[in-house]
């Protein structure tokens, strides 16, 4: 080969390697994590590259609305889908039960019929249940639906997951298994509600705050079963470890990992 031709080729191939570190050239493989967001991210310009997201109905307690619902669902159904079992929007619903201190709520139920009997205005399971069903079916039809439709995306319950939001911040009954018997029948009502508009339900907490709240599920609870989304970890490692844990009920397992990274609620799918 003439020293001429020699130079032209390396000029050549040296131009096409050029051209093929150009950055953006190759496609980036897109990324599988997801959001959770609610009205604390009102007026924040919400992440771009998202596998999935989770957005708060409520506005922290189960009686406010999240004032930015419509923006964010309408944001959450343009995630990309690269996760395969996690739905691009997915919604959460904050939890409580004020049983204890009934009269200064204007939202405890006087009467109704529960499976643990009639709902008469008492600190009772049956009150707790009616509670927690009446909670459930405000956010939906006062908050949700509302949302949805104005932002144009799906209005069906059934074509989302509802996770139920469970931490100790909220009010909760305590002090005896009496009491956490009562928080459970709130959640049970919250989950048959849902599910009887098509809804899927889980549960999202950390072990810790589970454990305060609601204790130990019997295999025959509406709970149980459940999938379970665990809140603490503070890196993708922390997450990753998360998943490997034991759900909050019996027969469930770990489908989420949240981790606080920065401004942001991040989220690893565990399956």
């Amino acid at each position: 080969m003439s020293t001429s031709l020699r130079s032209v080729l390396v000029v050549v191939l040296a131009v096409a390697a050029a051209i093929l570190a150009v950055p953006g050239t190759a496609s980036a493989a897109p990324t599988t994590t997801g959001y959770d967001v609610s009205y604390p991210q009102c007026g924040s310009s919400l992440p771009k590259d998202r596998a999935f997201a989770v957005v708060g109905v409520n506005g922290g307690l189960s009686t406010k609305a999240n004032p930015c619902l419509s923006t964010q669902l309408a944001w959450a159904w343009k995630s990309s889908g690269a996760v395969d079992a996690q739905p691009k929007a997915q919604l959460y619903l904050n939890t409580a039960n004020p049983g204890e201190v009934r009269n200064q709520v204007s939202t405890w139920p006087e009467t109704g019929f529960t499976p643990y009997g009639t709902c008469d205005g008492s600190n009772s399971e049956a009150c707790s249940y009616q509670y927690g069903w009446e909670r459930a079916q405000y956010s939906v039809t006062t908050f949700f639906l509302p949302a949805a439709k104005a932002a144009d995306v799906e209005t069906s319950p059934a074509a989302y997951v509802w996770w139920l939001d469970v931490e100790t911040t909220n009010t909760w009954q305590s002090g005896s298994s009496a009491a956490l018997a009562r928080n459970r029948a709130t959640l049970e009502g919250m989950t048959t509600y849902l599910t009887s508009q098509g809804g899927q339900v889980g549960l999202y907490s950390s072990t810790y705050q589970w454990n305060q709240i609601a204790g130990s599920v019997p295999a025959d609870s509406t709970l149980a079963g459940r999938s379970s989304w665990l809140a603490g970890a503070t890196s993708v490692k922390g997450a990753r470890v998360n998943c490997s844990r034991s759900s909050l009920v019996p027969g469930g397992e770990v489908v989420l990992s949240q981790y606080v990274q920065g401004d942001w609620d991040r989220n690893a799918a565990c399956i």
